[in-house]
């Protein structure tokens, strides 16, 4: 079956781009979108940061659980975190201190903000308090400024 020409300026001549009014249609629809569900995102790195504070402190804790299985005690608030990383050299020496020491990569960790945890022992809530003071630094504060407690943690 053989097509003539004119038939074929006729098809193409019938399919045009996308009209102005379709384009504006997509746009309100994908700004609608957007206003939506981009709110929602913004939130979940600073969630995320929390969730990993949170998790950090669960870890250090399990070192200092290690370091109070060997040593009989934990370490003082003056020996600090530092005690899991090499042996005190103040206070009550830790006599059975482990080699390599109790935290992986040998350093002490520093909150997902790039700050120091802290510690103290012992503590007001417990053996010890290990706390976060979260993005804003400062001990107190609420909601994404609150503080993340190793007794207030699950």
């Amino acid at each position: 079956m053989k097509t003539s020409p004119s038939f074929l300026r006729w098809k193409m001549s019938t399919h045009h781009g996308f009209t102005l009014i379709e384009l504006m249609v997509v746009m309100v629809i994908l700004g609608i979108l957007a206003g939506l569900i981009v709110p929602r995102i913004m939130d979940r790195p600073e969630e995320a940061r929390r969730t990993k504070a949170g998790v950090q402190i669960q870890a250090i804790e399990q070192a200092l659980q290690l370091y109070k299985l060997d040593n009989g005690r934990y370490p003082t608030t003056e020996q600090g975190l530092r005690a899991l990383v090499e042996p005190p050299a103040v206070g009550n020496l830790a006599k059975k201190w482990r080699s390599g020491g109790y935290l992986e990569k040998g350093k002490v960790p520093k909150d997902p903000w790039e700050n120091e945890f802290m510690y103290i022992s012992p503590g007001l809530h417990g053996d010890f308090d290990l706390s976060s003071y979260g993005p804003d630094a400062q001990a107190g504060g609420e909601g994404m400024d609150a503080d993340i407690n190793n007794w207030e943690l699950e």
